[in-house]
């Protein structure tokens, strides 16, 4: 690890020229004292770093410097073959390794093409922490022990023990012949069998994870997209799943059928209004779904769901009214 690490500290100095022992520490994610450390190693070893002292001041490489420091480790290969979804190599606990894997990609490039590429990437932003209403797109967290175990499992091939804490029931420890991962607006999956049947395990659910010595029992090759649409294909028509009719807005359509595991029917009424045929996990979803859309929708089916929302919006009325 120190090893990868002082190579990213030398692609850091040679990309920005002079950086402060604080932001290479940032960088880096050390300690300031571990920088220094760091950076009598590289002087011993010969790399020409020299401190530059002042208010501005930091560390820096002689001008003209250069060394053959770009082979990728194999996480960091492994990034960037994920890098299409920055949040995807996040999810696999990949991102210092994309981090890593681009700065020797950019220190690889041709000296004219380098300046070119660094502002081009000035102009693109891809998943920012927010949205345009300032809503914090908050990504689940996995240990980074967790995810290394399942990771390891996956790619060598071997039998995976996980502490699941499943929804509605108690934690318990499983094994599993891990088959894949998959991950969906910030939720990594981890596909897989048990017992010879299909099983798919949230990421951020697995409390601790063990690779076994044992060989996982799955095919040579798998089609991760496929095994992945046969899976949401079992999910949406098994289970506690309702299906609700509803009149709704046109201009809230997406609202709705984003939220939807499926749309049955769609059909325009008189009044402008689409009615839609819809299923959605349980009723907890039905009615945050329908409640969310306000006057935008209404819920014609079932009368549960209708008379849920009613006394909902009752209580909130009288609430309001004691107050006026």
């Amino acid at each position: 690890m120190r090893a990868d690490r002082l190579v990213k500290l030398v692609l850091l100095l040679r990309r920005h020229g002079r950086l402060s022992a604080t932001t290479l520490a940032g960088e880096l994610e050390v300690s300031t004292r571990t920088v220094l450390r760091d950076i009598e190693a590289l002087s011993a070893a010969g790399v020409p770093v020299y401190a530059e002292r002042g208010r501005h001041g930091g560390f820096a490489l002689l001008p003209g410097f250069r060394t053959e420091l770009t082979g990728l480790s194999h996480d960091e290969a492994l990034a960037l073959l994920v890098a299409g979804s920055r949040r995807g190599a996040q999810a696999f606990g990949l991102g210092s390794a994309l981090a890593s894997a681009m700065l020797k990609v950019v220190d690889a490039l041709p000296e004219s093409y380098r300046d070119t590429a660094a502002g081009a990437a000035e102009r693109l932003l891809i998943d920012p922490e927010t949205d345009l209403l300032s809503r914090r797109l908050v990504a689940e967290e996995t240990p980074d022990a967790v995810t290394a175990a399942v990771l390891r499992a996956v790619f060598a091939g071997h039998k995976l023990r996980i502490h699941y804490a499943a929804v509605n029931q108690s934690t318990k420890w499983r094994t599993v012949d891990p088959i894949g991962l998959v991950t969906v607006r910030d939720r990594g999956y981890l596909l897989a069998t048990r017992s010879g049947e299909d099983r798919t395990y949230r990421l951020s659910r697995i409390l601790a994870a063990e690779v076994l010595a044992e060989p996982a029992q799955r095919p040579d090759r798998v089609d991760l997209d496929r095994a992945w649409q046969e899976r949401g294909t079992r999910f949406r028509t098994g289970g506690d799943q309702v299906t609700v009719l509803a009149r709704v807005d046109p201009r809230r359509r997406e609202d709705l059928v984003g939220t939807a595991l499926a749309v049955l029917t769609e059909e325009t009424g008189q009044d402008g209004r689409l009615r839609l045929e819809v299923t959605f996990q349980d009723r907890r979803h039905a009615e945050w779904a329908l409640w969310q859309l306000g006057a935008y929708a209404e819920a014609l089916a079932p009368q549960w769901l209708r008379t849920t929302l009613h006394d909902r919006a009752t209580a909130i009325a009288a609430r309001y009214e004691a107050s006026r």
